[in-house]
């Protein structure tokens, strides 16, 4: 069981001395230089790009058709916004 007592401080943490006197090292990352380290980051880009789903033709074609679309919509409404509010401002204001 845990003893209640009226100290606010908290107790350390039990750490071994081996633990405590090692120095941590960053890993595989570590031991490399620039170059290895950018090597590295090349590899892992070029591996990532291997698992992409690349779109077809046809679904180019759509996925281009309903970004347009979605695009002139909000240009449209925006727009239309705008007009009232000037509007609005000219007939209180002007």
């Amino acid at each position: 069981m845990t003893e209640i007592t009226d100290s606010v401080e908290a107790p350390e943490p039990d750490t071994s001395e081996d633990e405590a006197k090692k120095p941590r090292r960053g890993g595989k990352r570590g031991k490399k230089g620039p170059l290895g380290r950018l090597a590295l980051f090349y590899r892992q880009v070029v591996a990532e790009l291997r698992k992409v789903v690349w779109p077809n033709r046809n679904d180019l074609i759509t996925y281009t058709t309903v970004v347009i679309v979605f695009v002139v919509t909000v240009i449209a409404f925006v727009s239309v916004v705008d007009w009232g509010f000037s509007k609005l401002v000219s007939y209180v204001f002007g």
